[in-house]
C-alpha cells in the first residue's frame, strides 16, 4: 500500500478505476476532469504526479491506465468505501440513499487493521447496500451475471441485485416504488418510443419505470 498518498490522489485513482470499466480501459483527460469536477490542466498535473509514483500509465492521445500498484490502491479504497456503507446501513440504521457521502470520508482511513476488523465484524459481506461487489483483501470480487432492466426481454423475470447509480434522488424514487435489493421483478412491456418499461414488483400491480431508471436497475434472471 502507498501510505503517503493524499485524499485527492486516492480519489483520482478511484475515479480512473470506475471510469475505466474496473481498470481495463484507458481514460481520457476530459472524462477524468468531468468526474473530478476540475480542469483538464489540473488533471494533467495530477496524472504526471501519479505516473511518477508508478501508479498509472499515460500515453498522449490514448489516455490514462492504472498500473498494478495503482489498481491495488484503487481496489482498497473501493473495498473500504463499500464496507463502510454496509456498516452504516446494517449497524447504524442509515438508509441506502444516505451513506455515499459519509463513506466518501471514511474510505480514506489508513488503518488496515481497522478495515480487517470491520470486515470480520460485518461477517465478510460480498455486496454493499446498492448491490456492488466488495473486493476482498486480495482485491478479488465475487462475480455475478446480471443485466439492466433496459436490456432484458419483455416477459423476463428476475431478482433485483444492484443499482448502478447511487444518486440520492434515484434511490429515494426506488423507495417510493417499493423497489429494493432482493425484490422479484417481472418485465411486462417496453415502450418503443421512449424506452420506458412497465413492471411488476413482488407480483404487485403494474407500474412504470423511465428508461434512465431501467438502465440503472440490475437484475439476475430467474426461470
Amino acid at each position: 500500500m502507498v501510505s503517503e498518498l493524499s485524499f485527492t490522489e486516492e480519489n483520482y485513482l478511484k475515479a480512473i478505476y470506475h471510469l475505466s470499466s474496473d481498470g481495463t480501459e484507458s481514460v481520457n483527460t476530459n472524462s477524468l476532469a468531468e468526474s473530478m469536477n476540475t480542469t483538464p490542466a489540473s488533471v494533467n498535473d495530477m496524472v504526471k504526479r501519479l505516473a511518477q509514483k508508478n501508479l498509472i500509465g499515460y500515453q498522449k492521445y490514448k489516455g490514462t491506465t492504472l498500473l498494478a500498484k495503482g489498481k491495488k490502491v484503487a481496489l482498497t479504497i473501493v473495498r473500504k468505501h463499500r464496507l463502510w456503507e454496509v456498516f452504516l446501513v446494517d449497524k447504524l440504521g442509515f438508509k441506502w440513499d444516505e451513506v455515499h457521502e459519509i463513506a466518501e470520508q471514511l474510505e480514506h482511513i489508513k488503518s488496515p487493521n481497522l478495515i480487517k476488523r470491520l470486515d470480520a465484524f460485518l461477517g465478510h459481506p460480498t455486496m454493499d447496500p446498492h448491490g456492488d461487489p466488495i473486493p476482498n483483501e486480495e482485491g478479488i470480487m465475487k462475480e455475478t451475471v446480471r443485466a439492466s432492466i433496459a436490456e432484458v426481454a419483455v416477459n423476463a423475470k428476475g431478482i433485483i441485485v444492484a443499482v448502478n447509480n447511487d444518486d440520492t434522488l434515484l434511490l429515494q424514487h426506488l423507495d417510493s416504488l417499493g423497489i429494493q435489493l432482493g425484490s422479484k421483478i417481472a418485465i411486462l412491456e417496453r415502450m418503443d418510443f421512449d424506452g420506458s418499461v412497465s413492471i411488476s414488483i413482488d407480483e404487485g400491480p403494474k407500474q412504470f419505470l423511465s428508461k434512465s431508471v431501467a438502465e440503472n436497475l440490475m437484475i439476475t434472471l430467474t426461470d
